[in-house]
């Protein structure tokens, strides 16, 4: 036989775009169309239905960037449509290629209930089917004229991130407004001949099944009369029916699709902007599943749940029923699908305590899976976290992003650092926005990598990151592709559905140890620094809160704010989703977070205040506040008293003009251009910094990434370098122990303080940068003399140790890392941490001096600031402040102390006297990372702490009150029956833990 194939698909393509598609839509009438554009913020949907509209025409212009308009459009079924199927499209201006990217509507009726959302791959309502003829129509559309930031020219700055730059010029132009009748055996013939088309593209050349697929094809298009589509589309449509039939083959990869929508919380758009995203698509999706009994759809985010039940109660009621019957699933329990590189312990344990615990009040549903399709990546201390919030099961997508290893597992156990395992899932079709495309089907089964011992994977089917959702084509593929010859099978299926199925076929996967690192978007560890300074600064806000307010309301009666600190806890939650605190969300987005971190802080600080006062009592005696989790000042941690005298530091000048700080401890010397040229440890007779090289360096790089600006560094940014080496001034600093320090350089400025506090191994670096750069990346580089393989860096309840070398690709491609307070190198015996206030990324290399001792020369540099243009053209324009210190002669329980307590300023208040710890342990390696009330109002205190120096652990954690019971339990306080109860003697609880192991304790009060 000839080889016609080309020819064959050449006509399918021509036929079905330019002759059937258009045949959905026979016969169509225009709409009459009136608008009224909001005057600033969205208006309640009353308002917007009541307010006066003016009339506009299709090809009118409309929108301005951020702006709400709303369209009332009215018109009257013909007759003679009368017993068929009617829609009505409204185009508001879509590029079907921009699915959530793009200006969206909420149609509504009008007496405001809500119908369905608007997108660019969704632009039909439902009128009737069949309809009478005659029927009056009248819809008003809540319409977001959201300008496109990511355009077809990606990256490129611009002013329409924030509405005070956007400007006011209309976005979009409207482009249909029509009734029109609805042939559904037409779309459906559309599907019948996308599914064959798509399956054949993927099926070899030589298959037979491709030919079998290929003439069926062909003799459905002689069927098709060009010239009356709509009539002959059922004979068509019979033709395929034989091919449509055949079964898969028992060997097919299997498919559970799981209808989704990733609703990035914020990102190309602001907070209130997905607050209505999230509305339009669950309006979709439970639309969506009255229409399609076999159709499943997860959702995400108990954030973005809260935001529906308090702003649309309307779709609230909706999507209530839709959990009731088993369909509209919870899924991933946590408050939001955060960054989990970043965030603190206790923040990544809240984003499971208030997930799990809202779906839980408001559904009795308990999720065991973790979802997090977009992360970018993955810290070690998460399987640990999972596991104590009652889950089992993790999904992402994301590792597949990765530019340098391709991950060589899609089903495996996934092992933190302290031994936890979880059943971890990364869905081989490569997307999120699985669209149930044919080349997307076939991708999954080729890309398996666990092809002979397991059978199933999973796809997220809908459109996502701006929402949108499933729509009703993808659930017609899947359809076809149930059971088909040549294809992987397709079954919707809930999360848990398909991770039974998963982990009871293959019980035994691969194991992987340690962080799944994302080989990508590294620069977010330093994109937009007051976010992550504001993040890292409420972590802590709040730990102190909760303990100082525990340790009134137990002591003095002082009412503990439980509303407060679950509002305060939650905000601060949704600002770790994972374009927010990484810093990849538009202007607007980090401008507000600025603005809310202040405020947290300021009722933070009252809460913090109010408690302490009750505490201390009236008097003037001077008390320090000890909010750490280890004794400082000879005060107790979360206690208070008088600190004890550390004696004094010595300040001398250099012979070139520089300075010597001496403590008896430490002694360091900063020479005439302001760096530190030696930090000797006094008692161990040793030297801090590298033979001939200088600490608290600033290096400059350029910063202008492929792709990505705000989320990538390019390894190649390294190959230029300037070190800021020139000082205007160099002087000494308003006490004696100190150094002040002032560069500029381009249009920036820096000042710096250099000081050594008595009694301490420890040198303060507190750096204010006034940061005027484009596209650059500024460093802070400590080359020190120690000789390590590998260092550590604080994470999650632990640490995680990383190579200094690169002798792989895996090990190369980790040129930026994130850390949280802390990164300890050591050699035995002796090592040297530096601890920080607020910054995460940073990079260690190694060299061999080639001269002199031959030692190795190993350089931590911190990341301070980027200044990327895109998506917030003024990215960390001005003033910034962090804190440093060069912990000397540290071990690793020195680095987690001081980590701690850079963390922690001290606080001081007149009293009448010491304040007692509400809870201590005697054991510096088990460290308290929460202290609080229950939050089920009993009155209950509540303890978590962990191993955090990597070792076996006994501890005895002592109660300041009496005790009448003592409980382990999970994350959301509820008891662990199958852990062994710890030994209780009055106020005295003996534990045992394992390197790194997380308990948490309620103590019932007596």
């Amino acid at each position: 036989m000839h080889d016609d194939r080309s020819l064959v698909e050449a006509r399918l393509k021509r036929v079905l775009e330019e002759r059937v598609r258009p045949a959905v839509y026979p016969e169509s009438v225009p709409l009459e169309v009136a608008v009224w554009h909001a005057p600033g913020e969205p208006v309640p949907v009353a308002e917007g239905i009541a307010a006066e509209p003016e009339p506009i025409t299709v090809g009118a212009r409309w929108g301005a960037p951020w702006g709400t308009s709303w369209f009332r459009v009215t018109g009257t079924v013909p007759r003679e449509w009368a017993g068929r199927t009617v829609e009505a499209l409204l185009d508001l201006g879509f590029d079907e290629n921009m699915p959530g990217f793009q200006c969206e509507g909420l149609v509504y009726r009008p007496d405001g209930t809500p119908v369905k959302g608007l997108n660019p791959r969704n632009q039909w309502v439902r009128i009737g089917a069949p309809v009478e003829g005659g029927e009056e129509v009248r819809l008003h559309v809540e319409a977001a004229s959201n300008p496109v930031i990511l355009d077809y020219h990606p990256f490129l700055p611009t002013p329409l991130g924030d509405k005070d730059t956007a400007g006011s010029e209309p976005q979009y132009t409207l482009t249909r407004m029509d009734l029109a009748v609805f042939d559904e055996t037409v779309w459906q013939l559309v599907i019948d001949l996308e599914v064959l088309g798509e399956l054949m593209a993927e099926l070899p050349v030589e298959s037979a099944r491709r030919w079998e697929i290929l003439r069926a094809v062909e003799r459905a298009l002689d069927a098709i009369d060009l010239q009356d589509v709509n009539g002959s589309a059922g004979e068509a449509r019979s033709r395929l029916t034989g091919v449509l039939s055949g079964p898969a083959a028992p060997s097919a990869h299997r498919i559970s699709a799981v209808g989704h929508a990733h609703i990035d919380s914020a990102w190309l758009w602001p907070l209130r902007e997905t607050v209505r995203k999230v509305a339009r698509t669950t309006s979709n999706m439970t639309a969506l599943l009255d229409d399609e009994p076999d159709f499943v759809f997860a959702m995400s985010q108990a954030q973005q749940w809260a935001w529906v039940k308090e702003h649309r109660p309307e779709v609230w009621a909706r999507v209530k029923k839709a959990v009731a019957d088993g369909r509209f699933v919870p899924a991933g329990g946590m408050w939001v699908e955060s960054d989990t590189n970043m965030p603190g312990s206790e923040a990544m344990a809240r984003q499971f305590v208030h997930g799990k615990r809202f779906f839980l009040d408001e559904f009795g549903i308990e999720n065991e899976e973790a979802w997090l399709p977009d992360t970018f990546g993955f810290a070690a201390g998460l399987p640990q976290i999972i596991k104590a919030a009652g889950s089992k099961w993790l999904l992402t997508q994301k590792i597949s992003w990765s530019q340098t290893n391709k991950f060589p597992h899609h089903t495996f156990r996934w092992e933190g650092i302290d031994g936890t395992r979880i059943f971890t899932h990364f869905p081989p079709v490569d997307t999120y926005n699985c669209s149930m495309k044919g080349s997307e089907i076939a991708h999954a089964a080729r890309n398996f990598k666990d092809k002979g011992v397991a059978r199933h994977s999973l796809a997220p089917t809908g459109w996502g990151d701006g929402g949108g959702g499933t729509t009703r084509e993808m659930v017609a593929k899947a359809a076809r592709l149930r059971d088909l010859e040549g294809s992987a099978t397709v079954a919707w299926e809930t999360p848990r559905e398909f991770f039974e199925k998963a982990e009871s076929e293959y019980p035994e996967p691969p194991v992987w140890v340690g962080e799944l690192y994302l080989e990508l978007h590294r620069a977010t560890l330093t994109s937009q620094a007051k976010t992550k300074q504001g993040n890292r600064r409420s972590e802590h806000l709040l730990r102190e809160a909760e303990l100082w307010a525990a340790t009134a309301a137990v002591r003095t009666g002082f009412p503990y704010p439980y509303e407060e600190l679950d509002r305060i806890w939650k905000t601060v939650l949704l600002h770790q989703f994972h374009d927010i605190l990484p810093g990849s969300s538009i202007a607007w987005v980090h401008r507000e977070a600025r603005a809310t971190y202040e405020r947290l802080a300021a009722e933070l600080n009252t809460i913090i205040t109010g408690a302490q006062h009750a505490l201390a009592g009236e008097g003037s005696t001077p008390l320090l506040f000890n909010s750490a989790p280890h004794t400082r000042h000879g005060v107790l941690a979360g206690g208070a008293g008088t600190p004890t005298a550390e004696g004094g530091t010595v300040r001398t000048v250099r012979p070139d003009g520089g300075h010597i700080l001496d403590n008896g401890l430490l002694r360091v010397e900063i020479d005439a251009r302001g760096l530190v040229v030696s930090a000797h440890d006094v008692e161990a007779d040793r030297e801090t910094i590298a033979p001939g090289r200088a600490a608290n360096l600033l290096q400059l790089h350029p910063d202008f990434p492929n792709m990505w600006d705000a989320w990538d560094v390019d390894e190649f940014y390294r190959n230029t370098v300037t070190d800021l080496t020139d000082a205007d001034e160099v002087v000494a600093g308003e006490d004696a122990g100190s150094v002040r320090i002032v560069r500029t350089f381009g249009a920036s400025r820096v000042t710096q303080v250099l000081s050594l506090p008595p009694g301490e191994r420890r040198l303060l670096l507190e750096t204010e940068v006034d940061w005027h750069e484009t596209e650059k990346f500024l460093k802070l580089a400590f080359p020190l003399d120690v000789h390590a393989e590998r260092y550590a860096s604080e994470t999650q309840f632990g640490h995680f140790h990383r190579p200094t070398h690169t002798n792989t690709s895996w090990e190369a491609a980790k040129f930026e890392a994130c850390n949280h307070r802390f990164v300890h190198l050591e050699e035995p015996g002796w090592g040297v941490a530096l601890v920080n206030d607020s910054t995460y990324g940073h990079d260690v290399t190694r060299t061999v001096r080639t001269d002199g001792d031959r030692g190795t020369t190993t350089t931590l540099r911190v990341s301070l600031l980027r200044a990327p243009r895109f998506p917030d053209p003024e990215t960390d324009q001005g003033v910034h402040r962090f804190r440093h210190a060069l912990v000397a002669g540290a071990g690793i329980g020195d680095a987690v102390r001081e980590g701690w307590r850079i963390n922690l300023p001290e606080r001081r208040v007149d009293g009448a006297g010491e304040v007692a710890p509400l809870v201590t342990v005697d054991q510096e390696a088990v460290v308290v990372t929460a202290v609080k009330l229950a939050d089920d109002g009993s009155g209950d205190v509540v303890v978590r702490f962990h191993e955090a120096h990597g070792g076996r652990a006994r501890a005895t954690l002592t109660a300041g009150f009496a005790v009448a019971d003592v409980t382990v339990t999970d994350l959301l306080e509820r008891p662990l029956p199958q852990v062994a109860a710890p030994r209780v003697d009055g106020e005295r609880v003996a534990v045992r833990l394992r390197p790194f192991e997380l308990m948490t304790l309620r103590l019932r009060r007596a």
